[in-house]
């Protein structure tokens, strides 16, 4: 496995999660209570070679930036303008989760998805922190 990243979608009860390769392989998402962040994220580093934390610049993203900082202060760090990764997050999710039955009739763009994206929000802040680098 080579390096990579962790991107977060910060929320004030629920924070979305992302493991990227910085090749743009994803290799876990998730949704955790942000009350146990610190205890997820520290699984993650022990599970993957992660080298940075990515963030997206919305809802509680200055108090997560903080905590962060103060408990990885070895790994580089990077905020991403969080703008439309909530409509990205909704046709990831869609793209991985098709409607069935009758909702296949139905435009996605009248559809809500049946559980929380945060996980798919984390995966397009990672998305668009490799497109904003040409990393991928």
């Amino acid at each position: 496995m080579n390096d990579g990243f962790i991107s977060i979608d910060p929320g004030r009860e629920k924070t979305g999660i992302a493991v990227f390769s910085f090749n743009g392989e994803i290799y876990w998402h998730g949704i955790v209570s942000s009350e146990k962040l610190l205890d997820k994220i520290n699984q993650l580093i022990d599970n993957f070679f992660i080298k940075l934390l990515v963030i997206g610049s919305g809802t509680s993203s200055k108090q997560k930036q903080r905590l962060l900082k103060e408990n990885f202060p070895l790994l580089d760090f990077t905020v991403v303008d969080e703008y439309r990764t909530t409509d990205e997050a909704r046709k990831l999710y869609f793209k991985d989760n098709p409607p069935r039955g009758w909702k296949r009739l139905l435009p996605l763009g009248m559809q809500t998805p049946p559980v929380p994206v945060d996980d798919y929000a984390a995966i397009a802040i990672g998305k668009k922190y490799l497109k904003m680098h040409n990393d991928i």
